[in-house]
């Protein structure tokens, strides 16, 4: 009785495995080809170009006091405590540079996230759904393919286009 039960298991197994359905799809280029996409990128673009702008207006400021400081440094009839505190006033400013540096891709990434979680949200719906209708087991992103003997992975980009209403 052991004996039949393993040999059934041992011929439906394998079955049930070929039975199966497993898809990939490009995220990237359905992503690039949603107008929203577009719109959030233009988004971060012109956030992007505000923080460039300010961010050399203080590499300007920097390096005008910088050069004032050198003209001021080998002077031998300036004090030192000018000397001094114009070295400090442009450590401070370098500081702020970096800090400004930092907060600025630290605002953009957030931006991009949260332009981005809405859209990424639709595109995985659109993904469930055509699984849902094609009666995939799995769909994976073509870049994370692996090799499975004895099953047909089907790309479903298209389909998934196709439930967005994108080219």
């Amino acid at each position: 009785m052991i004996k039949k039960l393993i040999l059934v298991l041992a011929v439906m197994l394998p079955m049930s495995v070929f039975a199966q359905k497993f898809g990939v799809v490009d995220l990237d280029a359905i992503m690039q080809a949603m107008p929203e996409t577009a719109a959030a990128q233009e988004t971060i673009n012109e956030a992007s170009k505000k923080y460039e702008t300010e961010f050399q207006k203080l590499q300007d400021e920097l390096q005008k006091r910088y050069a004032e400081f050198q003209t001021i440094q080998d002077d031998p009839e300036t004090p030192q405590t000018i000397k001094e505190r114009r070295m400090q006033e442009i450590q401070t400013l370098a500081g702020n540079v970096d800090n400004f540096r930092q907060t600025a891709s630290q605002d953009l990434q957030r931006q991009h996230e949260q332009l981005m979680a809405p859209i990424q949200q639709r595109l995985m719906e659109a993904i469930k759904a055509v699984g849902q209708d094609g009666g995939f087991t799995f769909i994976m992103p073509n870049e994370s393919i692996l090799l499975y003997t004895g099953s047909t992975v089907i790309n479903v980009t298209n389909d998934v286009k196709a439930k967005l209403g994108v080219k």
